[in-house]
This record gives C-alpha cells, sequence and structure tokens, in this order.
C-alpha cells in the first residue's frame, strides 16, 4: 500500500484528450482515397460504375429508403410523446448546459446551409415545370412544387437527425459511454462494440459522412462560382471550382491550427441574420401578398398531404430518374449527415429532456426552413408564371444557376448578390470545418465528450474531403455527388436501425430500475438533521442518482478533481476548530482511494473513505450476462456502520457537507465535547 497525505506527492500527467481510432481512420481513409483516385484517374468507367451501382439501388432499396424514412419520425416522435419523453440527455440533476435562447439559436442556425440556397429555387421550379406526376404549369403543380420541396428538407429528414443527436447524447452523457456510434448499440452488443463491430459501425458513420459533406461542399462549389462570375467576372469551370475547395480545405486548417474556431461561430450568428434578412427583403421587395398566401397554403398543404407523401414509391406509375434525384437523394443524404447533425445536437443538448429535445430539432430549424423554402420557391414559380419561361429552364437545367438568377428580378442586386455570396461563402467554409472536425472526432477516440480530436487528423480530414470533392466533380458534377450518397447512404441506414433498437432497450431498462443490484443499492447522500445546535437543518437540495456507465477513467477524474478536493477543504475547515485531521490518497491492493481520518478524545478515529470500484454492468434483456462487461463506481465505506454507496455524480459541496454531517455524528455517538468555535455553513 502506498499513500499520501495532502500536499505531498504530484499527480500523473494527464492522459492525451484523443488518440486515433487505428481501423476507422485508416480504413476509412483508403477507401475514400481509393475511390478518389479512381475517379480522377477513368472519369468515365468511375461515372458508369456508379450510375449501375445507383440504378441497382434504386431498384431494390428504393422502397427501404422511403420507409427507413417514415418509421425512424415515428419513432422518434413516440419516444417524445411517450413517458420517456422525461428523461435527461444527462445526470438527472444536470440543468440544461445553455439556455433555452441559446439553445434554440444553435439549433436555428443548424438548420441552413448553401444547398438550402440551391434547392430552394431549383426545387420548386423543377417540381412545377417536370412533377412526378401529372401535368407541369399548372395551378395543381404550383401547390405542390413548394410542398415537394418542403417535404424533401421536412421533418422525416430532421427526424434523422434527432434520433442520432438523442442517441449519441443518451449514451455519451447519461450513460457515460463515448460520444461515438457505437456506443448506441452497446445494449445489443455488449462490450464486442469496443472491437471488430464497434469499428466497422463508426467506420459506416465516416465514409457516409464524408460523402454527404462533399455532396454539400460539391453544390456550394458550382452555385458560388456562378455567383463569382455574376459578381466579379470570375469564369465558371474546373479552375474556379477547384480554387474554391483549396479555401475551404484551407480554412479548415488555419481553423485547427490557429483556433479561430471561436471566431467562425461568431461569424456563422451573423450569417443567421445576414439570411432572415435577405429572406426578408425578398418578401417586402417582392409579390408580398402572394408569398404570405402562398406560406399559408404551403402550411396547409403539407400538413394534409404529409401522410401520403411519406409513403409514396410510386408502384404502379415509377419515375425512376426523379425518385434517384429527388427523394432517394435526399432520404440518403440525411442519413449520411446524420451522424454529423447528430454530434452536433448531442453536444448543444446536455440536461435537456428528450422531449425537449424531439419538440426543439422537430419545430425549430424546420420553422426556418418553412419561411426560407416557401418565400423563395414561390417567388420563383410567379416569377415563371408571369412568361419569364427562360428563368425556369435555367432553373431546372443548370440548377445552380437559379438563386442568383431569381435575385436579378429584385433591386439593387449588386449589394444583394454580395449579401448572398457572403452568406454563400461562410456556410460553405464552415461546412467543411465543422465536417473535419466530426469526422477527426468520429475516427478518434476521445478521453471526455468535451474534448476534440487531434489538429492534425482534423487537417488531414480536411484535406481528403477536398479531394474527394473535386473527383466527383470530375466524374459528373453535381449529379455524381448524389449517386454517390444514394449508395453510400444504404450501409449506415442499416446501422440507424441497430441504434432504434440499442435506445429503446436502454431505455426500457432504465425505466424498469435496470441498473441492476448495485445500482438499486444507491441511495441519496445522508438528508438526517444535524444534531445538537444543528436539529432541523437538513440538506438543501436531494441529488437524484444520475444514471451513468463510466469508465475508469471518468471515475479516477472525478476521485481527483472532485472528491479529493471535497475531503482536503473538509480536513483544512475541521483543523480550524482544533480538530487534528487529515486525508489520505492511495491505493490498497491496486485500487485507488481517498480519506479523510479525524481524531477524537477517547474514541475511535472517524474515517470517510471513497474508493474506485469496478462492478459487473446489469444486463440487457435478451442477452446473456457477459463476465467481462463492467464499469465502475466510487464507493463511499463507512467502517463504524457498514455504509457502502455510490456517490459518483455528487457535487463538490454534497461530498463536502456529507463529510461534515457524518463527522458530528460520529463525535455525538463518541460523546466527545463539541468545539467551541461555532461551525460556519459550508454549503455552497
Amino acid at each position: 500500500m502506498s499513500e499520501h497525505s495532502t500536499g505531498e506527492g504530484s499527480r500523473s500527467t494527464d492522459p492525451p484528450a484523443a488518440r486515433l481510432k487505428a481501423p476507422v481512420f485508416f480504413g476509412s481513409a483508403i477507401g475514400v482515397v481509393v475511390v478518389a483516385v479512381w475517379a480522377i484517374a477513368t472519369p468515365e468507367a468511375a461515372a458508369e460504375t456508379i450510375g449501375a451501382l445507383v440504378g441497382w439501388t434504386s431498384e431494390w432499396f428504393g422502397w427501404f429508403y422511403i420507409l427507413f424514412a417514415t418509421v425512424v419520425l415515428v419513432f422518434v416522435l413516440s419516444l417524445g410523446f411517450s413517458r420517456y419523453g422525461r428523461t435527461k440527455l444527462g445526470p438527472e440533476h444536470a440543468p440544461p448546459q445553455f439556455s433555452t435562447f441559446a439553445w434554440a439559436s444553435m439549433l436555428f442556425a443548424a438548420g441552413i446551409g448553401t444547398d438550402l440556397m440551391f434547392f430552394a429555387v431549383a426545387g420548386p421550379v423543377t417540381q412545377y415545370l417536370a412533377p412526378p406526376v401529372g401535368a407541369g404549369e399548372t395551378v395543381e403543380a404550383a401547390r405542390e412544387a413548394t410542398v415537394w420541396t418542403l417535404f424533401h428538407y421536412g421533418i422525416s429528414g430532421w427526424g434523422m437527425y434527432a434520433l442520432m443527436g438523442m442517441a449519441l447524447a443518451y449514451f455519451s452523457y447519461r450513460m457515460n459511454l463515448p460520444l461515438a456510434v457505437r456506443s448506441a448499440l452497446y445494449p445489443i452488443f455488449g462490450k464486442r462494440v469496443h472491437g471488430g463491430l464497434g469499428h466497422a459501425v463508426d467506420l459506416a458513420a465516416v465514409l457516409g459522412t464524408i460523402f454527404g459533406v462533399a455532396t454539400s461542399l460539391g453544390i456550394g462549389v458550382v452555385q458560388l462560382n456562378f455567383g463569382l462570375n455574376v459578381l466579379f467576372g470570375i469564369p465558371e469551370g474546373r479552375a474556379a471550382q477547384i480554387g474554391l475547395i483549396a479555401l475551404a480545405v484551407l480554412t479548415a486548417t488555419v481553423s485547427a491550427v490557429s483556433g479561430i474556431d471561436r471566431g467562425i461561430k461568431r461569424l456563422s450568428q451573423l450569417n443567421v441574420l445576414l439570411a432572415i434578412g435577405l429572406a426578408g427583403f425578398v418578401l417586402v421587395a417582392g409579390n408580398t401578398v402572394l408569398l404570405l398566401n402562398g406560406l399559408v397554403l404551403n402550411i396547409g398543404d403539407y400538413i394534409s398531404s404529409f401522410p401520403e407523401l411519406t409513403m409514396q414509391t410510386f408502384a404502379f406509375d415509377r419515375p425512376v430518374e426523379w425518385l434517384n434525384g429527388w427523394t432517394l437523394f435526399f432520404w440518403a443524404w440525411w442519413i449520411a449527415w446524420a451522424s454529423f447533425v447528430g454530434l452536433f445536437l448531442a453536444r448543444i443538448s446536455r440536461g435537456r429532456t428528450i422531449r425537449q429535445f424531439v419538440a426543439g430539432t422537430m419545430l425549430i430549424p424546420f420553422s426556418y426552413i418553412l419561411m426560407w423554402i416557401s418565400i423563395f420557391g414561390n417567388s420563383a414559380i410567379d416569377v415563371v408564371r408571369q412568361g419569364n419561361e427562360a428563368f425556369g429552364e435555367l432553373a431546372m437545367n443548370t440548377p445552380e444557376r437559379g438563386f442568383y438568377t431569381l435575385l436579378m428580378e429584385y433591386p439593387a442586386f449588386p449589394l444583394v448578390a454580395g449579401v448572398a455570396t457572403f452568406i454563400g461563402l461562410l456556410f460553405y467554409v464552415t461546412s467543411a470545418d465543422s465536417g473535419a472536425l466530426v469526422m477527426a472526432n468520429l475516427s478518434s477516440e476521445l478521453r471526455t465528450p468535451q474534448h476534440d480530436a487531434d489538429k492534425g487528423v482534423r487537417i488531414f480530414w480536411a484535406a481528403v474531403t477536398g479531394v474527394l470533392t473535386a473527383a466527383m466533380l470530375v466524374v459528373g458534377g453535381v449529379p455524381a455527388l448524389q449517386n454517390a450518397t444514394i449508395i453510400m447512404g444504404l450501409p449506415f441506414a442499416f446501422v440507424m436501425i441497430l441504434v432504434m433498437v440499442g435506445l429503446l432497450q436502454a431505455l426500457r431498462t432504465e425505466a424498469r430500475g435496470g441498473r441492476g443490484q448495485a445500482g438499486r443499492g444507491h441511495e441519496r447522500l445522508t438528508g438526517r438533521p444535524r444534531a445538537g445546535r444543528h436539529d432541523g437543518r437538513r440538506w438543501r437540495e436531494r441529488l437524484s442518482y444520475a444514471i451513468s456507465y463510466p469508465g475508469r477513467t471518468r471515475a479516477q477524474e472525478y476521485l481527483d478533481d472532485v472528491a479529493r478536493p471535497a475531503l482536503e477543504e473538509a480536513a483544512a475547515e475541521l483543523r480550524t476548530h482544533d480538530v487534528a485531521a487529515r486525508t489520505h490518497h492511495a491505493t490498497e491492493d491496486g485500487t485507488p482511494f481517498t480519506e479523510l481520518e479525524a481524531d477524537l478524545p477517547g474514541a475511535a478515529p472517524f474515517r470517510y473513505r471513497i474508493q474506485l470500484q469496478e462492478v459487473p454492468m446489469p444486463v440487457y434483456p435478451p442477452s446473456a450476462p457477459r463476465g467481462d462487461d463492467t464499469y465502475y463506481q466510487l464507493r463511499l465505506r463507512l467502517p463504524e456502520d457498514g455504509g457502502d454507496h455510490d456517490i459518483m455524480s455528487c457535487t463538490h459541496a454534497q461530498v463536502l457537507d456529507d463529510a461534515l454531517d457524518l463527522f458530528e455524528q460520529h463525535r455525538e455517538r463518541a460523546g466527545a465535547p463539541e468545539p467551541e468555535v461555532p461551525q460556519p455553513d459550508l454549503r455552497e
């Protein structure tokens, strides 16, 4: 047994914040690089192969994509409205990490991107001129056109984001598992998620994410290239587009090296206001009455037609090209982005309940999308219906030109187009930066959910994403990126099914009190009144036990950062009242502990020990018990009365108060005289 007392010795060096998951990093990196090199070296063969694969995927799994989007939405809404909706995404006592306003603002910003500028005009115009069923250029087609775009950007996709966000937050912040997709599968596969199975899941997440981000960057590249051509005469073509890709990679690199993330976030917040201002300008400068009527009509049509649209497979008259270019592409794109946006939603939602999370992610971002698509989509349709057929053909056949060409219909075009370009550029570079960060995190083992991957890994993924985007543009531009997304989204869709199963099993187990015998043995810290002059004084709050399954590193950090300082402070306070008190921080039989010891005249010393203990993980039915599935608790040992319970998740103040309360009870049982100096209230 080794021991040192307060103030002696030094603490060990902290472990690195992150380290590579080698199979995930190298597997996904090699896969992406091979695809990119193949596409650049043999673009015609790559285009032919991708076309064949997307045709096969559409024919055999088109129904699956459509059914999958519906099932995920129903699952997420059901959880939000069920008894599980009261479950916190974090410890039971944890308050929300951000205020409601700040949280709503960040959710609002999550719904914006350059692709929304692209499709808000191209989508409605295309559905108006060439709808999947029925005749185009009719009043009925005009009503359905904007609704189709709202459907593709609507709550079905946000249901996928919400699923991954709540699963990542629940298993990371409430169960104290790593902030990784594999953690959501722990209730199904147990500790096997830390091996090859987990690597395969995270690899699928990385591959889906990089193709989803590359698609967004490709769309942003071709649209911004046209905007820069209109404003500054920069020629459209591969050279300018490669330059824009290099700008995104450079920005992500500078952000990783110099730490300008906070500045980019502030610019993004400004961008949200500018985007709202741009939509407001179009509303006021355009046909305001039509746009307001159209907004209300779109809401009603979206709600009334949603049940039919969400299960529409066109079984008897299948518009294959339309399905591949729209519904199947969008569902695959949402799937590919689910880990990316879900990770962001998880990081900002600690302390929210599942019901709050579902309501926020379903309503707040979509409210912006509804406003934006309705204003720009109906404006574009109105321009076509007023007789500008050339604009309609341009927006449908070269969609990257649609947005800027629409803005030409309004006054002060150079100024308005400049603002739009700034908005698009910033969303473009921040997508590249945040995408690289998420892929780096997914391919790394993070010490805590608040840590990020190393800068070099982040820079690597920014560069690889740039290369992949350029390769797909060489193969066939935006359509090639859309086709690749349909293919790459399919494997991760099956992972998301397992995520639903794992999350539901975990929630059911928790609702049954399924932490097992060790969990049921946990008690709240004592709320007994102090004796003597402190009769009637109770804890000002009682701590509900936080459901968590921490690893050894997390438990050791709590022991070092919370329990040890609390006991040292208690010992110091006791010494001010002439009580011989000291702390011990040691290991016994290889098990770390921290202990407060205080001497009393004519009585046994008071000891309050907190000890690290490995305990079996509770079993999730119908899995069989696994002897190697364990987690760690911090057990409070009170030798004199046999007290033994887990204090993990208690605050510094609660540990401090509990130690002093129990010291008073020990002193009174021993009959020792009370200190002459009144004891101050040490509660924080």
